[in-house]
């Protein structure tokens, strides 16, 4: 017989969009809700990846404005009945133009209006987990980052990768207020905390605090 605990949450990363954007599908594993995090296109795939859990979606979550992110996102919450939080409202004029933005890209999109747009300190709910919020603008005005404490993990979007960091050359993007973000906010959350980036691999804060090119603590000495 198999004694060892579930670990209170479980993460599926689903690559959706042809920019290869990383959807998570986070659950409790006590209640097996879940939600997914930036659902921002593929939605057939979306669901199998519901299926295949097991888990019974609870909520729709999202990290900031951009197509690939949550262009479909506001139909996936009212196809499945359930409610959308996040980002930031300073991201508003992003999503408002999702679907201008979906016509030049050729991915679909579709403008929403949040049940709830989150601020700093905020924490949202999925079945018996809490997320806590932390705004952290430069690659968008209105990015968030969702941290879940107990399991040092945080699903962090666009504003740091591995080796690298958001692009700030958008729309009200900021540069020195990117960097700004992930020293004070990100950093101080503890170099054991492995993150889902909005693209390509996993990391810990430690390991880009070491080897970062961009915000490493050697980079910025």
């Amino acid at each position: 017989m198999n004694d060892t605990p579930q670990p209170p949450m479980r993460v599926a990363i689903i690559p959706v969009t042809p920019l290869q954007q990383n959807c998570s599908l986070i659950w409790c594993t006590a209640t097996m809700r879940s939600a997914l995090v930036d659902p921002g296109g593929d939605l057939d795939l979306l669901k199998q990846g519901l299926e295949k859990t097991g888990t019974t979606l609870e909520k729709v979550l999202v990290t900031h404005g951009h197509l690939d992110h949550c262009g479909l996102a506001g139909e996936l919450a009212k196809e499945m009945g359930v409610p959308l939080e996040g980002p930031h409202e300073e991201d508003r004029f992003w999503i408002e133009q999702l679907d201008s933005d979906g016509d030049r890209w050729g991915v679909p999109g579709a403008s929403f209006e949040p049940d709830r747009w989150l601020v700093e300190g905020d924490s949202v709910t999925v079945g018996d987990l809490t997320l806590d919020v932390y705004h952290c603008p430069g690659h968008t005005p209105g990015h968030i980052v969702f941290h879940h404490a107990p399991s040092h993990f945080a699903i962090v979007g666009d504003v740091l990768f591995q080796g690298s960091i958001g692009r700030t050359d958008f729309p009200k993007g900021d540069h020195q207020q990117l960097i700004s973000s992930i020293t004070s906010k990100l950093w101080p959350l503890g170099n054991e905390v492995t993150f889902v980036p909005g693209h390509g691999p996993t990391s810990t804060f430690g390991e880009e605090r070491q080897t970062n090119p961009f915000v490493g603590d050697a980079a910025l000495a």
